[in-house]
């Protein structure tokens, strides 16, 4: 599996964590997006750059981090191909992968916890799609939007 981070300012913090847990726990090579400092940065930024990768097919699963996650999952799922989840719990977590198939895992740095944030990460890296039904309701998402690959809508 190949994974891909980024973050803004408010969530570099919890990025630095998670990508030494993943080579620590997971044995992962991880793309850093940025940002690389505290350094205040427009969260866009990065998003993009997390998202047009995943929806080219250069990476199977992300990670964003923002203050809240709402502002990297709106721009996120701008994307063919992604689907990306802002979770705040490992219910949430466990239904994005099994339901949603959500190859981006959006968490706000500064409405979790590190213990949960990692379990989070784990669960999300563990837990595979169910197919069926679900498969149909993604089809069915990819029929009714036409966003062109690598680009946002």
């Amino acid at each position: 599996m190949n994974i891909i981070i980024g973050s803004d300012h408010a969530g570099f913090d919890l990025k630095e964590e998670v990508k030494a847990f993943l080579s620590r726990k997971h044995g992962l090579s991880v793309a850093d997006m940025g940002t690389y400092s505290n350094a205040a940065v427009d969260y866009p930024i990065v998003a993009h750059k997390v998202a047009g990768r995943i929806s080219n097919g250069e990476f199977s699963r992300g990670i964003l981090i923002c203050g809240s996650g709402i502002g990297m999952s709106i721009v996120a799922n701008r994307y063919a191909k992604v689907r990306a989840a802002l979770c705040h719990n490992l219910f949430t977590v466990k239904l994005s992968r099994l339901h949603n198939d959500a190859n981006i895992l959006v968490l706000g740095g500064r409405v979790l916890g590190l213990g949960l944030a990692l379990d989070m990460v784990d669960l999300f890296l563990q837990t595979e799609f169910e197919g069926g039904r679900h498969q149909r309701r993604l089809d069915e998402i990819d029929r009714t939007s036409s966003p062109l690959e690598g680009r946002p809508q």
